[in-house]
């Protein structure tokens, strides 16, 4: 199983900026697309971004230009760089894996806990 903790949420100011990291620890496994996803109050999950294992991108509408998600396979994190933070940015963000365990090549995914962000106008 990973295991996944998030890291650098936090209260930030309209057209500020938060960095979102998000580590995988555990053993017996590869990790496959890493992923953000936010849930404010009331509102359904959404996908903020996600990154495949080679680097590949994309991103919800809503955040296209203001947000870059990267990743550092060798510690097996991932990132959120939110720049230009709007008061509707405002939810509960969780990192998601999807990762190949081994040796049964059984593919399955896995949640953080999540990080509080909160943008005030």
């Amino acid at each position: 199983q990973v295991q996944l903790v998030e890291s650098g949420g936090g209260l930030a100011q309209a057209g500020g900026s938060l960095r979102l990291s998000c580590a995988a620890s555990g053993s017996g496994f590869s990790i496959n697309t890493m992923g953000w996803y936010r849930q404010a109050p009331g509102k359904q999950r959404e996908l903020v971004a996600r990154i495949s294992s080679y680097g590949s991108t994309n991103y919800a509408d809503s955040v296209k230009g203001r947000f870059t998600i990267s990743r550092d396979n060798a510690m097996n994190t991932v990132y959120l760089q939110m720049n230009s933070l709007k008061p509707e940015d405002t939810a509960a963000y969780y990192c998601n894996a999807d990762f190949t365990s081994y040796p049964s090549y059984t593919i399955r995914a896995s949640w953080g806990q999540g990080t509080q962000v909160t943008v005030s106008p």
